[in-house]
């Protein structure tokens, strides 16, 4: 949705890589509790984890190609058999302030941190959920009510299903509910109209069903919204208090945050997204609309305007090295050093092929068939899992050869085509690096494997 040596601090060079970032196994000498799971150190070259140095060049050359034509920047960690193989920026991370080009464009770091848009879904509220999955507290074959005693159906519902929805119906996409109902925005929410989280959270129940749960996959926000809430009921915590103390910190996560400007970040360590807030240009509106240039902020409306800028669907903030451990959780099957998040056996259960969609596990896209080789590449396994997100971000995990991939762009970061012909595609949407595959096969193509 393996197994390698354990691995102590072994030279200064992984140590000044990954610290603060990434904890160590036996930090303290004394201490004779050995790593149970693999920790990431860096490969002292490519080679050391089967690729081919000079191909990996081409991957450079690719996105640097691409900044040189326009493309914002992007930021790029490569993990194999446990090691760090590639971990490089590109471009900028601000190019613009609102439509004005800056005199001197901001340059992309390593430790630039980007909007990882609904990349949120997995690495917050999926993790949170197969935490809880494993430690018994939440059962996926469980209806939504048992945890929501008001999510259900009423006799106004044109749509019935609510009563008997399922947790895992919501994970699969198949709840029945439409992809964005943009709560934020009245001329399109109409009555569930809210820019207030709490009224949010409540309207998510009264939401309507536009399909027959179970009969359609459609891909929503509001299966998210919903879990994240489930989430909060279970731990009685606010989504990001519970990811941020149960998940991130005992990994030594420090730049996975929700809401970061609120907790210590400044704007100039973020990549920077849309020009002109949430107004696409000047062609959208709404109440309390942001018309400034976005850095730090998450973009998504529902999260921002209405959720407080914690949702299960989005907000969440990272740069590439905490992505890195995040995505090692996986291929370990479920911890990180001394600390275990969840089992291999929840890992299975959730990156399971969805038997109406094989392009979906639990919420977790998978590289089901050939649709999803714009995301995948020709060249990952069957069993390659991921994400993407709408800012700009994309995820893949193939544990068959023990990969992980993490690009963060900001391709957002500049102007629209046409808005009024199309108020959400962007210039940074046209490159190959902004559609992913590119960059994805590039990297497959330099393992030694694949001459």
């Amino acid at each position: 949705m393996n197994i390698w040596t354990s691995c102590t601090i072994s030279s200064i060079l992984a140590l000044s890589l990954l610290a603060p970032s990434v904890s160590f196994a036996n930090e303290n000498p004394n201490q004779e509790a050995a790593s149970q799971y693999p920790i990431l150190k860096k490969a002292n070259k490519p080679e050391e984890a089967g690729f081919s140095s000079e191909k990996l060049e081409k991957v450079d050359q690719l996105i640097e190609m691409e900044v040189a034509a326009g493309f914002p920047g992007a930021a790029l960690i490569v993990i194999k058999d446990g090691k760090i193989v590639k971990n490089e920026s590109y471009g900028y991370k601000q190019k613009y302030n609102e439509h004005t080009p800056l005199k001197k464009f901001q340059k992309m770091e390593n430790d630039t941190l980007f909007d990882l848009a609904s990349n949120t879904k997995m690495y917050a509220t999926n993790f949170a959920i197969q935490k809880l999955v494993s430690e018994g507290k939440l059962n996926i074959q469980a209806r939504v009510q048992q945890y929501i005693p008001e999510f259900k159906d009423t006799e106004e519902d044109v749509i019935k299903g609510k009563d008997n929805l399922r947790i895992i119906d919501v994970l699969h996409h198949t709840a029945g509910f439409r992809p964005d109902p943009q709560y934020h925005n009245p001329k399109v929410s109409k009555e569930l109209y809210s820019q207030e989280r709490d009224k949010t959270i409540e309207f998510i129940s009264k939401t309507p069903l536009t399909y027959v749960p179970g009969t359609q996959n459609v891909y929503s926000d509001v299966d998210y919204m919903l879990l994240g809430a489930i989430v909060e009921e279970i731990t009685g915590q606010q989504l990001d208090t519970y990811v941020e103390n149960e998940l991130y910190k005992p990994l030594g996560l420090k730049n996975t945050k929700f809401n970061p400007l609120q907790k210590g970040f400044k704007p100039k360590d973020f990549a920077a997204t849309e020009l002109l807030g949430n107004t696409r240009d000047g062609v959208i509106d709404f109440p309390n609309i942001r018309t400034y240039t976005l850095q730090g902020e998450v973009h998504d409306e529902k999260a921002f305007y209405s959720m407080g800028g914690v949702s299960g669907h989005a907000g969440l903030f990272s740069n590439t090295k905490d992505m890195a451990v995040l995505l090692q959780v996986m291929l370990n099957g479920g911890g990180y050093g001394k600390h275990t998040l969840f089992d291999q056996g929840t890992i299975d259960e959730f990156v399971a092929p969805s038997e109406m969609n094989p392009t979906y596990g639990l919420g977790w896209r998978r590289n089901g068939d050939a649709s999803m080789e714009w995301m995948f590449s020709p060249y990952a396994s069957d069993s390659a899992y991921g994400h993407t997100g709408w800012t700009g971000t994309v995820t893949i995990i193939d544990p068959e050869i023990d990969l992980g991939i993490v690009l963060l762009t900001n391709k957002k970061h500049s102007p629209l085509v046409n808005p009024v012909a199309n108020s959400n595609q962007f210039f940074g949407d046209l490159f190959k690096t902004g559609s992913y595959g590119s960059v994805v096969t590039a990297i497959y193509e330099a393992l030694e494997t694949n001459e």
